[in-house]
């Protein structure tokens, strides 16, 4: 009760650590100790307690640096003693907050609540679920947020389309365009890879990526010729303004438009548009027969669809067409298989295309006379 340190030093090994020793201390011998002083009798009663008998632990470098009211010294200790940065973003982000932060700027131009901030929410980041508050704490730094915030994010593993969708919608809603893209591109390769047409072309389009818009509208186009239809019929039909990313993709709409038209037999205006995708050069040279092929039914219509200068337009890109082919080597018997299926479809489009053009000819002619 005399606040006889000796006698307290007796009764050790009731008090389970140092600091314990200095509240029983100071209140049985320096009842009114000031704050200014009381890291001299935090130090020493640490001296006492030990007895030299062991070192101090982490926790206890962390309270003298309190009693001391070294902000920035407690906040290093925690750093190098503590697993996570947890304890020490936030601890930082209230005494700044408060105004207790005589924040220094560091080598990077950032403060050290953001560059606390900015280590926590990295680590968040290598979580496999808590990535999305990373995201949020990332927003809460104005300095380096953004930057750092893009770099993480690109590298999250889209292992499903709805972690996709999550990472997409959290850079659309801050406009982070290149990472949306980048996103999309990744997400239209797995599609292809898949055999997923449908989903690749309109993530492509997402990306606004004109040359894998092209690629995907290939792969629609070779679709079309080894089974005779297409697939994703409401994507092609809905593309609007989407349509003109890409000539291709231009192509792959028209082309079904088309089709639509002659469903609806409108053959004037699918003989138009069949033409007008020719003469264009908006159509690949590698899909001209195909179009040619489609033009059989309406030159066999009992009525004159295709005018006479039309008919001239559809033999000049035959001729083109046949004179523009390759000379090969040897054949082989499959080459020599498919080299007269084309014959015979040369020769049954000159028959067509003759017999409409003199068709066309009489019917102007009598026209014009009348």
């Amino acid at each position: 009760m005399l606040g006889d340190e000796a006698a307290l030093l007796e009764q050790k090994e009731l008090l389970s650590n140092w600091y314990h020793f200095l509240v029983t201390r100071l209140l049985y011998s320096h009842p009114t100790v000031k704050p200014i002083d009381l890291h001299f009798y935090a130090q020493s009663s640490l001296d006492l307690f030990l007895g030299g008998e062991s070192s101090p632990e982490p926790l206890d470098n962390i309270l003298m640096a309190a009693f001391e009211f070294d902000i920035h010294q407690v906040i290093k200790e925690c750093s190098i003693a503590l697993s996570n940065w947890w304890f020490v973003a936030h601890l930082t982000d209230l005494l700044d907050h408060c105004k207790l932060l005589q924040s220094h700027n560091l080598y990077f131009g950032s403060n050290m609540r953001e560059f606390l901030l900015l280590e926590y929410a990295s680590g968040l980041f290598a979580h496999h679920s808590l990535w999305q508050l990373g995201v949020d704490y990332f927003d809460y730094c104005p300095e380096l947020g953004r930057v750092s915030l893009e770099l993480h994010i690109e590298r999250i593993p889209l292992s499903t389309e709805q972690k996709a969708l999550k990472v997409l919608r959290i850079c659309e809603q801050r406009q982070m365009t290149e990472q949306v893209r980048s996103i999309c591109k990744i997400l239209a390769m797995k599609a292809v890879r898949n055999n997923r047409l449908g989903s690749a072309l309109s993530w492509s389009i997402r990306a606004k990526d004109a040359a894998f818009a092209t690629l995907v509208s290939d792969r629609f186009l070779r679709d079309y010729c080894e089974r005779g239809c297409f697939s994703d019929l409401d994507l092609i039909d809905n593309l609007g303004p989407a349509m003109m990313l890409s000539d291709r993709l231009t192509f792959l709409g028209k082309y079904r438009e088309f089709h639509r038209l002659y469903g609806d037999k409108r053959f004037v205006d699918a003989a138009s548009l069949l033409l007008s995708l020719m003469t264009s050069q908006i159509a690949p040279r590698s899909f001209w027969m195909t179009l040619l092929t489609d033009a059989l039914p309406l030159l066999e219509q009992k009525q004159v669809i295709f005018s006479a200068d039309q008919t001239y337009e559809l033999l000049r890109c035959l001729e083109d067409l046949t004179s523009g082919r390759p000379v090969h080597g040897e054949p082989d018997a499959q080459q020599l298989q498919d080299d007269d299926i084309e014959t015979t479809k040369v020769e049954m489009l000159r028959l067509s295309l003759a017999r409409n053009l003199a068709r066309a000819i009489i019917k102007e002619g009598s026209l014009e006379g009348s």
